[in-house]
């Protein structure tokens, strides 16, 4: 739970740091939220990711986003518990036993190893088929993550895009209206602002929040070959505890091994 209201709060204290200075600076919200700078930053933004990786992806993008700051949440001590019950049971009843206890597993990826090891599946096939799922997980998270370093770079550039556009209306008016001159000086430097806070405090961070995602993910992997391993080898259960929490942070092992 912590982890994804650190991300919802970290975005909230940037929009009011930011925009909160603005408005101490005696700005106005109206001013800030004019339609065209955000029509060329968000449209221009969206329109380079749909023409550089197809709508398909680009329709990805906002399911990402939820992922970013909803994460999933990987429980990897209660992990490692289960794997230290499952090595206790093996070598009273073998390794079969193991078939009705796969619910007490959390997600899918240690369900499928151990379903595996209980098949008769040896080592060496239990280690090439994790690090093939590994592989492609990575690939397919990384491709993801990219998406968004790369609309962290497309942002800032249509800001400046719809910069010169207003300053190129207002040269073209002078001698005009002065306050259609102003209006179009203002819409032409907040396009500038857009985009760099769509790139650094949206876009970014989001791609920086996947790329955790991941190694979560990764490390809940990890741990679950490193288990599987240690049943299909027949180790006993304290041995089982001291391989998987040494995978743990400093901090985590001591607390298993005060408990």
């Amino acid at each position: 739970m912590m982890k994804k209201l650190g991300g919802i709060n970290g975005l909230i204290l940037g929009v009011f740091s930011i925009f909160g200075a603005f408005l101490i600076e005696g700005g106005s919200i109206k001013a800030l939220f004019l339609l065209p700078p955000l029509v060329v930053v968000f449209g221009g933004t969206f329109a380079a990711v749909i023409i550089g990786f197809g709508f398909n992806e680009f329709r990805k993008i906002f399911s990402l986003a939820g992922l970013a700051y909803f994460p999933r949440e990987y429980d990897t001590t209660g992990l490692i518990y289960t794997f230290i019950e499952f090595s206790i049971l093996a070598r009273k009843e073998g390794l079969l036993s193991l078939e009705s206890q796969l619910e007490k597993l959390p997600s899918s990826y240690p369900k499928k190893m151990v379903r595996l090891l209980v098949d008769g599946t040896d080592a060496e096939s239990l280690q090439n088929i994790a690090y093939c799922e590994m592989k492609s997980m990575q690939e397919r998270h990384f491709s993801n993550i990219f998406i968004f370093t790369k609309m962290g770079g497309y942002a800032p550039t249509m800001g400046i895009l719809g910069t010169v556009m207003g300053l190129v209306m207002t040269l073209a008016q002078a001698g005009g209206d002065p306050n259609s001159l102003i209006h179009n000086i203002a819409s032409a430097f907040i396009a500038t602002l857009w985009g760099v806070f769509s790139a650094n405090l949206i876009w970014l961070p989001i791609g920086d929040k996947l790329k955790q995602c991941h190694l979560e993910e990764k490390h809940m992997m990890e741990i679950s070959l490193e288990g599987v391993l240690a049943l299909q080898s027949g180790e006993i259960p304290s041995v089982v505890k001291a391989r998987l929490i040494s995978m743990l942070p400093q901090r985590e092992q001591e607390k298993i091994l005060a408990s």
